[in-house]
């Protein structure tokens, strides 16, 4: 496994530390990041965690994956590389 997971269907009112917090029970969070529109400076609804053993990722993602968070079902995955 990777070290860094996608999450997505984020609410809108989520911000970095948060996302951090929401992760934190599952293990040591190194990063969480929320994506920013540029043009807009509102959420684009997705982001990414990066945490520090795989143990921990796969732990995350089997409590997260599909839960309700602030109205929405979160999709919670091992990120993709990304594409050109």
């Amino acid at each position: 496994m990777g070290k860094r997971i996608y999450v997505g269907n984020l609410p809108w009112s989520l911000n970095d530390a948060s996302l951090q917090e929401l992760f934190a029970p599952f293990g040591n969070v190194v990063s969480a990041e929320v994506l920013i529109d540029r043009t807009t400076g509102r959420s684009r609804g997705f982001g990414f965690v990066e945490m520090d053993s795989d143990q921990a990722i796969a732990d995350a993602i089997a409590g997260l994956n599909l839960k309700n968070i602030g109205g929405r079902q979160l999709t919670v995955n091992v990120a993709q590389p990304r594409k050109n």
